[in-house]
């Protein structure tokens, strides 16, 4: 395929894979996509580790790296500098509810030991931006951003070295601020998709976003985002005006994927009305798997959620407690394994592999179209 997105990028089939997964990354840019690692749940020692993986294994195929900067802070955590600060800001309450929380699954904790963090790790400023500083020194052919306009650094150095940036959006206003910085590709991301999302669907933001850009004499390309699991799908948003798909549910139940067997096993078994979008992991609205967790703390005996980063802190540690008891044979806590994840979930029937993945989004890519096309005749 030959559209601007494949020219900016180097890539064969503009299937945008995100995964927090090294394997997912190289077995579907080497499958003939693009896969984009999420450098969020990183240190930026260990992000330099990964991309040195990739780098190893990806046998010269593109591929880019997301990194969340957040343009708006929160007043409430502002003047912290760290997160050991952050971390004592985290008030008893907040404590006392989760240790409360997982104690009715059988996961013993105590107040104390809830909130656990490593070094620079998490979405803050100060991270995301030593986190593209890494990014930087590895052969990427893009870098994203979302959670705001992309920071003017990461547009200079991009334009300086000839390395695509693109931005989520979750509305046209956002588009067109995007593009008015100066971003090489925008990534529409509907209210559909898994972890951070708007609230307009993606059937409407796409053609809403191309519009727009084009009236405003911004010849930017776009990326479809949210709830696409299929080629057909994808299809769909590029006759809508979109030039490729991003991508995140579909790669979580693949065989290379970071979720564990019980997630998957909760995707395949979990309708599209399954998922929710709450602060109750990040803080900020995302769209995950709907548990016990997030009902309690959206719940009126919550003491509320907490402020990105803080919210974090707290729920992933507790979310990798839910892993290793469900592993350990703790049945009750199956009840409260989570992950982002999308709407598309409800069209998740099987495991596979990404690179099947990828091999099934061509064949059905290219059936929409031939089947489109036969219309015309």
């Amino acid at each position: 395929m030959d559209n601007a997105v494949c020219r900016l990028t180097g890539c064969e089939f503009p299937l945008f894979a995100f995964s927090h997964c090294r394997d997912v990354v190289v077995a579907v840019s080497k499958a003939g996509g693009f896969g984009v690692l999420g450098a969020t749940r990183f240190t930026p020692d260990q992000l330099e580790e990964e991309l040195a993986w990739i780098d190893a294994h990806i046998d010269g195929a593109p591929y880019g790296v997301d990194v969340l900067v957040p343009e708006t802070i929160d007043p409430r955590v502002a003047d912290f500098a760290d997160n050991a600060a952050r971390a004592d800001a985290i008030s008893a309450a907040h404590r006392e509810f989760t240790a409360n929380l997982l104690g009715q699954y059988g996961i013993a904790v105590r107040a104390d030991e809830v909130v656990r963090y490593e070094g620079r790790a998490g979405i803050t400023p100060e991270n995301g931006y030593a986190q593209m500083e890494v990014a930087f020194r590895h052969p990427i052919r893009l870098i994203a951003n979302a959670l705001g306009v992309a920071p003017p650094a990461m547009i200079a150095e991009g334009k300086k070295r000839g390395i695509p940036v693109a931005a989520l959006v979750g509305a046209k206003e956002h588009a067109l601020r995007q593009a008015e910085a100066g971003v090489d590709i925008i990534v529409a991301q509907g209210g559909e998709a898994g972890g951070h999302c708007g609230e307009v669907s993606t059937l409407v933001l796409i053609p809403e976003v191309v519009g727009a850009l084009k009236a405003a004499g911004q010849p930017i390309p776009v990326l479809a985002a949210g709830g696409i699991m299929t080629g057909a799908q994808m299809a769909a948003m590029m006759a809508a005006g979109a030039q490729g798909a991003w991508t995140g549910s579909v790669w979580l139940a693949t065989t290379e994927a970071e979720t564990s067997e019980a997630f998957r096993a909760r995707m395949i078994a979990a309708r599209s009305r399954d998922t929710v979008r709450s602060r109750s992991r990040t803080g900020k609205p995302a769209r995950q798997l709907k548990t016990a967790w997030q009902e309690a703390w959206d719940g009126p005996a919550s003491p509320g959620t907490l402020p990105m980063p803080l919210m974090g802190m707290v729920s992933e540690p507790a979310f990798q407690r839910i892993e290793k008891a469900v592993v350990a044979g703790n049945e009750q806590a199956r009840e409260l394994v989570s992950y982002f994840v999308g709407q598309g979930v409800g069209l998740v029937d099987q495991v596979r592999s990404a690179r099947a993945v990828v091999q099934e989004f061509r064949e059905e890519f290219a059936e929409a179209v031939l089947g489109l096309t036969a219309l015309l005749e």
